[in-house]
């Protein structure tokens, strides 16, 4: 047992979850700036192998165990998380405006299921201000961008919402991941409707392809989705020509959790994360895979607590994989234990 699980893990547990996400943000930031610090920690959790190098959509990746949305929303970390041995870090979901996001308390733990249900609601600082962030950038990672649009917006300016904060993040990140499958904002049906997607994808790409340089766009889908959904989602990346996919996001379904209905009720709403999706993930990124003739890259995120859990995402169709929950769990030590798992299978 780790000294993360058996010490740090039940301390942090003992506090409010989103209060602990911030305290764990401001340490981190507060050791980075001790000399040494930065080198002690890649020197224990960084591995640095040719043979996890991962090229897609015209960008190399040092390895293919990635952050996912939704930790680093604001880009404040990036550079201290490059250190823990992540191949990418996602930022965001970034929306035009900054805002607060839906009421407090909106993170709760599932400690039975080594779960999180959330319905932050887009809290972020707004893409001005993101932006002044990342330009902090080292260098030392990719770093992706996730978009989405302001709530309580007219949806005839869903469009424009995710063309402005792509155009202002256009410089400062490496892809794109177009959010329309949290199930934490107004109007999450019309963001899933396949037409709205065409449309979607067709404003940002023009933007994409006035630029000198274009960066690759991903659509990030719901893990709840049928098959005939799916199939939609093979017909609407074959039409649009997007980059890729990323399956999945967190679910709204409850079936098979420990937890009891008491405890579900008093938490209410919210996009299920950890291991209870881990299926549920799986199985979405085997039918894309299988269905598409493995025509775009999949990158595979939901439940990954082990390294056999990524190991099973790309043994399915991954071509990359990324945690959250499974991070907050069982600790930074994961990200080294998948890797050096797929150096071992390689």
């Amino acid at each position: 047992m780790s000294l993360y699980k058996t010490i740090i893990r039940p301390l942090l547990f003992k506090v409010d979850p989103e209060k602990v996400h911030y305290f764990v943000f401001d340490t981190l930031k507060f050791l980075s700036k001790i000399p040494g610090v930065s080198a002690l920690t890649q020197a224990i959790y960084k591995i640095e192998d040719p043979r996890l190098i991962r090229e897609l959509f015209g960008i190399s990746f040092k390895n293919p165990v990635g952050l996912a949305a939704g930790f680093d929303k604001n880009a404040v970390l990036f550079n201290q998380l490059a250190d823990f041995g992540f191949g990418f870090v996602e930022i965001g979901t970034v929306t035009p405006k900054g805002q607060e996001g839906n009421t407090k308390k909106r993170l709760f733990r599932l400690k039975a299921d080594k779960a999180l249900i959330n319905r932050m609601g887009f809290n972020n600082l707004g893409v001005k201000e993101i932006v002044e962030n990342l330009k902090q950038n080292e260098g030392k990672i990719i770093i992706g961008g996730n978009i989405g649009k302001n709530t309580g917006i007219p949806e005839n300016q869903y469009t424009q919402d995710y063309c402005h904060v792509f155009e202002e993040l256009h410089p400062y990140v490496d892809y794109f991941v177009l959010n329309v499958s949290c199930p934490n904002v107004s109007s999450h049906a019309k963001l899933e409707d396949k037409d709205y997607l065409l449309e979607l994808v067709a404003a940002v790409q023009k933007i994409n392809n006035s630029k000198e340089e274009q960066r690759p766009i991903l659509l990030k889908i719901a893990p709840d989705l049928n098959t005939t959904q799916l199939d939609e989602i093979i017909d609407l990346v074959a039409e649009t020509k997007l980059d890729g996919v990323i399956a999945s996001n967190t679910s709204v379904n409850r079936e098979g959790l420990k937890a009891s209905k008491q405890q579900l009720a008093a938490i209410g709403n919210g996009g299920l994360s950890g291991q209870p999706i881990k299926d549920r993930s799986t199985a979405v990124i085997k039918y894309l895979a299988e269905k598409s003739n493995k025509a775009f890259p999949i990158i595979g995120v939901g439940g990954i607590h082990s390294a056999a859990d990524a190991l099973e995402k790309i043994a399915v169709g991954a071509d990359l994989v990324q945690v959250y929950t499974g991070f907050i769990y069982e600790g930074p030590a994961l990200v080294k234990k998948i890797n050096k798992a797929i150096l071992k299978n390689t």
